[in-house]
């Protein structure tokens, strides 16, 4: 490929508006305000910004996730100023969804990349599930309007419940889901098994969304 033809075919659209994939794995975000990024996501950006971490929990706002050795958590930036951020995480895939008013969903707050200003989110742990048992999963309850940008490794998969996800593989769920965390008890005793824990999403409405990946493989 041609040098101006390498460029022409990477170059991002400058006349985009809202959240933009450049690629399957590298967000634009043109702005003029305040957007909402996970901390470390940033890669470039044009204009002026500024950014301020927030990595305490105020008023049931916090950072996205705990880790399961340290407790301590990662926090989120507040990016403020006029120009265009792009942001990434590990080479994950981007996937934006757009709430409506008042519509909402839960995110694996490993797995949130970014959202806009006018998003109201909440931090809750997911009831039942341990630090210890996987992760110490923490989602983020995200309510509209505006755009949500979360990650996946590779490309996820959209499931209907009733279904059992493992949590480590869980992305994300309607809000009108509330799972519960149980034990498979066909693992034989003292047999060291991810699958072991498990989320249980019950009932005929809403979705689960699973990735092809489990984040403790990580750890």
């Amino acid at each position: 490929m041609e040098l101006d033809e390498f460029v022409d075919a990477n170059a991002p659209d400058p006349s985009s508006s809202g959240f933009r994939k450049v690629n399957k794995r590298l967000l634009e975000i043109p702005f003029d305000g305040v957007a909402m990024v996970k901390a470390g996501s940033m890669i470039a950006y044009t204009g002026e910004v500024t950014f301020t971490g927030k990595s305490s929990a105020e008023g049931g706002i916090a950072g996205f996730v705990k880790d399961a050795v340290s407790g301590e958590g990662t926090p989120i930036m507040e990016a403020e100023g006029s120009g265009t951020l792009y942001v990434a995480d590990q080479g994950k895939k981007v996937q934006i969804l757009s709430l409506d008013d008042g519509e909402s969903i839960s995110v694996n707050g490993m797995d949130v990349l970014a959202f806009e200003d006018g998003v109201d989110y909440e931090i809750n742990t997911v009831g039942g599930l341990s630090q210890a048992a996987a992760g110490g999963l923490t989602n983020v309850f995200l309510t509209g309007p505006g755009d949500v940008a979360i990650t996946t490794h590779g490309d996820p998969v959209v499931i209907q419940p009733p279904v059992t996800t493992d949590p480590d593989a869980t992305v994300a769920w309607s809000a009108n889901l509330s799972p519960s965390i149980g034990t498979n008890k066909t693992i034989e005793i003292g047999q060291k098994s991810g699958e072991m824990m498990q989320m249980q999403f019950t009932g005929g409405e809403g979705f689960v969304v699973v990735q092809p990946f489990e984040e403790g493989g990580q750890m």
